[in-house]
């Protein structure tokens, strides 16, 4: 069947949902420019005017190939679940908001209003439960260098977001990579960056000579907490 792109991706949903399919969205790195070559992955968005059970089923035909490709499954959606989910996602859609690409039909995103105050609870709320199961993960590592090691690449891209998302508490549009919206958020919320730097770089397949892993873990921990503090004092 050959590689799936997010082409395919999108013509395929426009061939099986028809009429009703609204449009089709990349968002997050891939529709950013931050893709971090195989340890990111595509970020899909289908937005449809209703949902079915027997069109989803339908749709499984390009799903599965897609997902075992190592995709998460598309978020499948209603115009209608999109205005309610500006209120309890105000996070998430405002990264969207920020950050992707119309594949097909028109863009949903532009007259999608986000409050400031259900930013700032959903914001704290994420980034509290985020590091508590930080900690969690790592109990599960048993401190081995390699599992940590994963740990802290597979946590970064979630806490990236939420510190780029955390730009518009201070009514500052985030730039289009984490990283420099990082940058950012360290010019209005003092801290030391280079541990978010080092984690990047192993992201990203470099190997750092000598490089202590649970030191490297503790200090990410620490600053992580001490920006959230930060922004709530």
């Amino acid at each position: 069947m050959g590689k799936w792109t997010v082409e395919r991706m999108a013509e395929e949903l426009k061939s099986t949902i028809h009429d009703n399919l609204v449009c089709v969205i990349l968002y997050g790195s891939g529709a950013s420019g931050d893709h971090a070559g195989k340890h990111s992955d595509y970020n899909l968005m289908v937005v449809t005017h209703r949902l079915k059970l027997l069109g989803l089923q339908n749709i499984s035909k390009a799903v599965v190939p897609w997902v075992k490709q190592g995709n998460p499954a598309p978020l499948f959606v209603t115009l209608e679940d999109l205005q309610g989910f500006v209120e309890v996602f105000p996070v998430e859609i405002s990264d969207i908001k920020e950050n992707h690409r119309v594949m097909f039909g028109e863009d949903p995103f532009l007259d999608l209003p986000v409050s400031h105050q259900n930013l700032k609870l959903e914001l704290e709320h994420n980034l509290r439960g985020k590091v508590l199961q930080l900690k969690t993960q790592f109990m599960m590592t048993e401190g081995k260098p390699k599992k940590v090691q994963q740990l802290l690449i597979h946590s970064l891209s979630t806490f990236l977001v939420l510190f780029k998302s955390a730009l518009w508490l201070f009514n500052v549009k985030p730039p289009v990579k984490k990283m420099e919206a990082l940058k950012k958020l360290q010019e209005l919320v003092p801290f030391d960056i280079e541990v978010f730097q080092i984690v990047d770089r192993l992201k990203r397949g470099e190997r750092i000579k000598d490089l202590d892993v649970l030191q490297t873990f503790e200090k990410y921990l620490e600053t992580i907490e001490a920006i959230i503090h930060k922004m709530n004092a």
